[in-house]
C-alpha cells in the first residue's frame, strides 16, 4: 500500500468515529504526518465544533515540525466562515506545506474554493487519494448537497419464505411481529442513530405502534416522519405522546379537528397533494431543514412507493429464519445483492442502486 493511501485511511478510520454526530456537515478526520510519522490526528467529533483539521493541528506537539509535514484530510478544507474560522486559511497559516485530499468538497460553499486558497497560499495539492472511500463515507453529504435531497436507505425484514408480515385483522393485538433475532433489532437501532430522520407508512404505525427510536442503542434518536394520508394516528400511539418530535405527512383534506388535537404533542402536521407523487414533496421538506439521509422502515406499500419510482439509494435486507406462509408479500429484486453477511441464522443483504 503507498503511504498516501496508508495516511488517507487513517483519515477515514477517524472520521467514522463521529458517525451519526455531524450532520448535516460530513464525516472528516485529518492527519499531519512528518518524514513518514504521523505527529497530529483528529475529526470533526460533532456539528458546531471544530473540525478535523483543526484537531489535527492543535493536537501536534511540537508546531516547529509544522512546516515541514503534510497534512491528509479525506474531504477539501472548507473555505468559509461558519461556526468555525476556514480550515484553508488555517492551513496557510501554520505554514504547513503540502495538503493531500481525498475528495472535493462539491457543496455550493466550497467546491473548490479550499484547494485554491491553499494554493494561492503556497501550498502543494494532490487530490483524489483514496477518493471513491471518502466519498462512500460521505454519500448521505455528497447525495444531499449534489441531488438536492436526502440519501434514502430501504430497510425491511423478510421471512425465507418472502413475507414482510403476517395478514392482520382487526382483532389482533397491535404490536409487531418480530422476524428477525436480538443481534439484527440492535443492529437496526445502531442504523437509525446514523441517520437523521426515519421514516414509516400508517399501516406501520397502526399496526406495529412503534417508538422508531434508538433505545437499544446510544446515540440520537433520529427525526420520526410518518405518511399518513388520512390522519388516522390519534394520542394514544408511542410516537404521539412519547415527547420525541414527530412530522406527519398527510392530505389536503384530512381532519382539522385531529391536526388541532395532535398540535397538543411534539407533532408537526405537513400537508401534501397526493393526486401527485408525494416523495419529492418530503424531500423538498427534508432538504429545506438541512435533513442528509432518511431511514425507511414503512410497510409494502410505502417501500414500493420509493421503488417503483427509483427514489432511493441503498437497501438492507435482513432474512429471519422464520416461514410465515402467507401474509404480505416482501418487495423482490431482480438483480443479485451487491453482497451479504449471517450472523446467529439472520442473513444481511445490501443493494446499492448507483453501484
Amino acid at each position: 500500500m503507498r503511504a498516501e493511501e496508508k495516511y488517507m485511511k487513517r483519515c477515514l478510520e477517524l472520521a467514522q468515529l463521529a458517525s451519526g454526530n455531524t450532520a448535516p456537515n460530513p464525516m472528516v478526520g485529518s492527519v499531519v504526518v512528518h518524514q513518514g510519522r504521523i505527529i497530529g490526528e483528529g475529526y470533526h467529533q460533532l456539528y458546531g465544533q471544530a473540525h478535523a483539521e483543526a484537531n489535527a493541528i492543535r493536537s501536534v506537539k511540537d508546531r516547529s515540525l509544522l512546516p515541514a509535514s503534510t497534512l491528509y484530510v479525506n474531504l477539501e478544507p472548507c473555505s468559509h466562515h461558519g461556526n468555525t474560522p476556514p480550515c484553508s486559511e488555517l492551513i496557510v497559516e501554520e505554514g504547513i506545506p503540502r495538503v493531500v485530499i481525498g475528495s472535493i468538497d462539491t457543496s455550493s460553499r466550497v467546491s473548490g474554493r479550499g484547494i485554491q486558497i491553499l494554493k494561492e497560499g503556497g501550498c502543494e495539492v494532490r487530490t483524489g487519494v483514496l477518493e471513491g472511500p471518502c466519498r462512500y463515507l460521505n454519500r448521505r453529504f455528497f447525495t444531499y448537497h449534489e441531488r438536492q435531497r436526502p440519501y434514502v436507505i430501504l430497510k425491511w425484514a423478510q421471512t425465507v419464505d418472502g413475507f414482510l408480515d403476517k395478514e392482520r385483522r382487526k382483532e389482533d393485538p397491535i404490536q409487531p411481529i418480530w422476524i428477525t433475532n436480538d443481534v439484527s433489532r440492535h443492529l437496526v437501532h445502531k442504523w437509525r442513530s446514523e441517520e437523521q430522520a426515519i421514516l414509516v407508512g400508517s399501516r406501520t404505525a397502526l399496526k406495529d405502534n412503534p417508538s422508531l427510536n434508538v433505545r437499544e442503542w446510544h446515540g440520537k434518536d433520529p427525526l420520526r416522519l410518518l405518511i399518513d394520508r388520512d390522519l388516522e394516528i390519534d394520542e394514544t400511539y408511542r410516537m404521539v405522546h412519547d415527547e420525541l418530535p414527530l412530522v406527519v405527512f398527510t392530505g389536503q383534506n384530512s381532519d382539522d379537528a385531529r391536526e388541532q388535537e395532535l398540535s397538543r404533542y411534539k407533532v408537526e402536521v405537513v400537508r401534501l397533494d397526493f393526486e401527485t407523487d408525494p416523495i419529492p414533496q418530503i424531500f423538498d421538506y427534508l432538504y429545506q431543514r438541512k435533513i442528509l439521509s432518511v431511514f425507511v422502515e414503512g410497510g409494502r406499500y410505502t417501500l414500493h412507493r420509493f421503488l417503483d419510482t427509483g427514489q432511493w439509494d441503498e437497501a438492507r435486507v435482513f432474512m429471519g429464519n422464520r416461514m410465515f406462509h402467507s401474509g404480505v408479500k416482501a418487495p423482490s429484486f431482480p438483480a443479485v445483492a451487491s453482497y451479504e453477511t449471517t450472523e446467529l441464522k439472520d442473513t444481511r443483504l445490501y443493494w446499492f442502486r448507483n453501484g
